[in-house]
């Protein structure tokens, strides 16, 4: 099924691949006329969303990429609403099935560069929370296959908690958001769980899984940390970004929401339970910077 936009500039449209015989959907919001060799970027979502629950979480911000980019923004549904991601301590069904999620990723990508002559060479991977740790499964198993990863509310496992992965450390761009008052996955690391249920394993502090991003992709030059404030209309969230640059090196970004809860930073108001969004920082807009992607 395709459809136009409300907005009139973008086409939505539902579409599935076939992978080790299963069924997978996916949804793509593309431009109308969508520019040969163009950028993709791929939404992961967290556990128990979908495609289309994602991107209303998201407030509709990550369609940006296609309104602004001439990007193909393509969100795809985890089995049973979750992936076989990169933590040992995993149980979602994903898991106890053997699903290739790795095998997805690489088929929905094979679909939009025949679809829409789209550059596979241009991949951009972004999850949220489980979505993440899917996203950091890829970087870990398939990095060139990637032009840059994107982490929100998600953080490198601990070494015990870390799947074994083969292949060589080839560095990926990544740049991460994580709110310090995150109720889910913990800012300065430790147990990640639903709200003290369901534990997912340990995992290393936000500034910990940027450090070991920029030691993987070999900068050994100290960080930068800049404050981008507090906004007139919402003074209880603050931005801080924090770079790791060197010279020929893929570089690293943490953007921390001081006061920020588990949510992918928009103008859209978060569910309580999830803790604060701000106001201060749109997610979609920093990810298209570091993606070099304009989002408007």
């Amino acid at each position: 099924m395709v459809a136009v936009d409300r907005s009139g500039v973008v086409r939505v449209e539902r579409s599935s691949v076939l992978v080790d015989g299963r069924e997978r959907t996916f949804t793509v919001v593309s431009p109308r006329d969508v520019p040969p060799g163009a950028p993709i970027v791929l939404l992961f979502h967290g556990s128990n969303q979908t495609a289309e629950v994602v991107r209303a979480f998201a407030g509709g911000t990550l369609d940006r990429f296609a309104e602004h980019g001439g990007a193909v923004v393509t969100y795809l549904d985890g089995y049973r609403r979750n992936w076989n991601d990169a933590r040992v301590a995993s149980d979602f069904p994903a898991r106890r099935d053997g699903i290739d999620d790795v095998a997805f990723t690489g088929a929905v990508v094979d679909h939009l560069a025949e679809r829409f002559a789209a550059d596979p060479s241009r991949v951009h991977a972004v999850g949220f929370s489980a979505g993440g740790a899917m996203v950091i499964r890829l970087v870990h198993e398939i990095p060139s296959k990637l032009a840059g990863a994107g982490l929100i509310a998600a953080t490198q496992p601990e070494p015990g908690n870390f799947m074994a992965f083969g292949g060589p450390a080839e560095p990926v761009p990544v740049v991460l958001f994580h709110g310090t008052k995150d109720p889910l996955v913990p800012y300065d690391g430790g147990m990640a769980s639903l709200w003290g249920f369901r534990p997912r394993g340990l995992g290393l502090s936000a500034r910990g899984t940027a450090e070991y991003f920029a030691a993987r992709n070999g900068i050994t030059a100290a960080p930068e940390s800049h404050d981008l404030g507090r906004g007139a209309d919402d003074t209880r969230t603050a931005v801080e970004r924090t770079d790791y640059r060197q010279d020929g090196k893929s570089p690293v970004t943490l953007y921390t929401v001081h006061g920020g809860g588990h949510v992918i930073p928009n103008p859209r108001k978060a569910i309580r339970v999830m803790g604060r969004s701000t106001r201060n920082l749109v997610a979609a807009d920093a990810l298209g910077g570091f993606f070099g992607i304009r989002t408007g």
